[in-house]
């Protein structure tokens, strides 16, 4: 804490201080609150690698703030949402960061996409005092914290961990089918290098040895050489940690080899867009999902209106990312108004150390946080696409 602070007190925009129980202290930032508005930012791929994740998230986010900002906003206050591109570039990531917090004054980052890039920029925030919230990666990084390192406080995630979900999917499929030699393809960056210690240690529990090991640089498009690899070592489950256009390429790529293989995705690979686009490549393939995917043809209720508003809004079908992103920007809306009408930094942290229990109209396991625990939830399910579109095989899935 700098000396100006200490002679000046709190002031608007300045940093508050919360105590932990070691008696460390947390600061975290007033700005971007007024009496009028509360200012949160974003960092999305709007034109990288996965603007397929990124877009949708944006857009859901904004679908929020308007029905919140319609109904009046959070205590009175409207939210004021401010989106920067990062193309999934980790330096990309830093510099949107650092003009959210510097020139656009937010309070919070709420759903910044991708583990890269939220590892990247992650620093920046807590160094600020700004809460990062939600982010669109489960890496443990978000929501793992040491006591010693109060910033550190200030990571809330609500998705299903990939770590936790990979290994709980990885055991139900091991056991149900009774593999003997699985591998894993996985992405060579954070995500990819947990979804990897899920699967290393669901192994190492299960006392069973991995048959092959093997990365993709992120980004790549050719998995001729992982696969040829995977298939030469003998493996008759492929664990993918990998995103949206990867499985795609690594299940086609097994097809021309004809080779029949079960493959097993983490879950970014959940999503509406590896059936539309993978079509019969993809038929059979599992993954571990946090919530089953609404489709509007069979959709019911609150769900389906949203689903249908989403579309006359955006005029294309809200996915499994566009409900991640309205839920983030929800979820940041409810701990607001708990947090009550003199809202601040301090009051947004209690609140949603709080154990208050958010509930989203998708039927999605409850979202709650403790002091010591930052993580929503760790219950997982597999879903396989069959016919086109994802279907639940199990639920209620602990490793």
């Amino acid at each position: 804490m700098s000396k100006s602070f200490s002679a000046f007190g709190l002031a608007v925009g300045a940093v508050v201080l919360t105590c932990l129980p070691a008696a460390a202290q947390t600061k975290v930032t007033n700005e971007g609150i007024s009496a009028s508005e509360i200012v949160v930012g974003t960092h999305q791929d709007l034109s990288g690698p996965i603007k397929g994740w990124g877009v949708p998230v944006s857009n859901g986010m904004k679908m929020a703030v308007e029905e919140i900002n319609a109904a009046g906003g959070v205590n009175g206050r409207k939210i004021r949402l401010v989106v920067e591109d990062s193309g999934y570039d980790p330096k990309k990531a830093v510099l949107a960061s650092q003009k959210l917090i510097e020139r656009d004054k937010i309070f919070a980052m709420v759903g910044p996409m991708g583990s890269p890039t939220v590892l990247a920029a992650q620093d920046i925030l807590l160094d600020a005092g700004v809460l990062q919230l939600f982010p669109l990666t489960a890496a443990e990084f978000t929501f793992k914290f040491d006591p010693a390192k109060p910033q550190e406080r200030l990571k809330f995630n609500n998705l299903l961990p990939y770590v936790e979900s990979t290994r709980a999917a990885l055991k139900y499929m091991m056991e149900w089918k009774n593999f003997k030699k699985p591998c894993i393809m996985h992405q060579d960056d954070e995500y990819g290098k947990n979804v990897l210690d899920g699967f290393n240690q669901q192994l190492t529990a299960m006392k069973v040895q991995p048959a092959s090991t093997t990365s993709y640089k992120r980004g790549a498009s050719d998995f001729s050489a992982q696969v040829a690899k995977m298939k030469s070592d003998g493996c008759d489950l492929v664990v993918l940690g990998a995103v949206l256009r990867e499985p795609i390429g690594a299940m086609t790529e097994a097809k021309k080899l004809g080779w029949d293989v079960t493959f097993l995705g983490a879950t970014p690979t959940n999503v509406m867009e590896v059936p539309m686009l993978g079509k019969e490549a993809v038929e059979g393939l599992y993954a571990a999902s946090g919530f089953e995917i609404p489709y509007e043809d069979t959709a019911k209720g609150k769900v389906k209106d949203w689903l249908v508003n989403y579309k006359k809004m955006f005029g294309t079908d809200a996915n499994t990312q566009a409900i991640i992103g309205y839920n983030a920007m929800m979820t940041f809306a409810f701990y607001a108004q708990k947090a009550g009408k003199d809202l601040t930094g301090q009051k947004m942290l209690d609140s949603l150390e709080s154990g208050e229990k958010f509930l989203d109209i998708f039927n999605s396991p409850p979202t709650k946080f403790s002091k010591t625990d930052h993580l929503a939830n760790t219950i997982t399910q597999v879903q396989q696409v069959k016919g086109g579109r994802w279907v639940l095989v199990k639920d209620n899935l602990m490793f």
